[in-house]
């Protein structure tokens, strides 16, 4: 399959399959586990704990993240790539030790949850929210971005769920490795260089913000 267009992985993301979402080579060069937080179950959890190997991870938007009263995990981001890191989280109820595959996808229901409080939620937990940016792979080239961008574009709610793939020696996954991933598990792999150029081409970033009458020399 490997290669698939920014239109096929909307499609599979709003049916709750995951897509590979790969960054530029010159900038982290890995490729995610990337699937919508509100398709999320203990299968695919497990399946990325097991086959992905990396943190998982909870992508949510700036405004969902200021309702659930997540603050910075540090306070002066030092990461090369800005990753915006919240402290970790956990659902309140519902949960054991909150490690498991179960308990962890119920961490991400309690969290996309409409409505949901910072009091559904204890701190630390097993789960690694990340704030996107505002504006989305349109400001930051980042599977954070990306994955919430997918979600959004998918008519679901914008948040991801993220997980890295590492090989089996432990090192980064590159794109040989992704490719081959991609076909031993039947998972597409779309870029977040095609994501940019899918949303400049099908999105306006120009807003009206406000109007007024321009004089000029010509009537009319």
């Amino acid at each position: 399959m490997p290669i698939i267009s920014i239109e096929e992985a909307i499609r599979d993301i709003k049916e709750g399959r995951m897509v590979i979402l790969s960054d530029d080579e010159d900038r982290e060069n890995e490729g995610d586990l990337t699937m919508a937080a509100e398709k999320v179950t203990p299968e695919a959890i497990n399946f990325m704990s097991k086959y992905g190997r990396g943190l998982i991870c909870l992508s949510m938007t700036g405004e969902k993240i200021d309702s659930l009263d997540l603050p910075p995990m540090v306070e002066n981001n030092t990461s090369m790539f800005q990753t915006g890191f919240t402290v970790s989280i956990e659902a309140r109820c519902g949960v054991t030790t909150g490690i498991s595959a179960a308990d962890r996808a119920i961490t991400i229901i309690t969290a996309i949850a409409d409505g949901a409080k910072p009091k559904d939620l204890v701190r630390p937990g097993h789960i690694f929210p990340l704030r996107a940016r505002d504006g989305g792979v349109m400001v930051r080239s980042g599977q954070t971005e990306g994955s919430v961008d997918l979600a959004r574009l998918a008519g679901l709610k914008p948040a991801g769920v993220i997980c890295e793939i590492m090989d089996e020696d432990g090192s980064m996954a590159r794109m040989p490795s992704l490719v081959k991933f991609s076909e031993q598990h039947g998972i597409g792999i779309c870029t977040i260089a095609d994501l940019i150029e899918y949303r400049t081409r099908t999105e306006s970033v120009v807003r009206r913000a406000a109007e007024t009458i321009i004089p000029t020399s010509y009537a009319g």
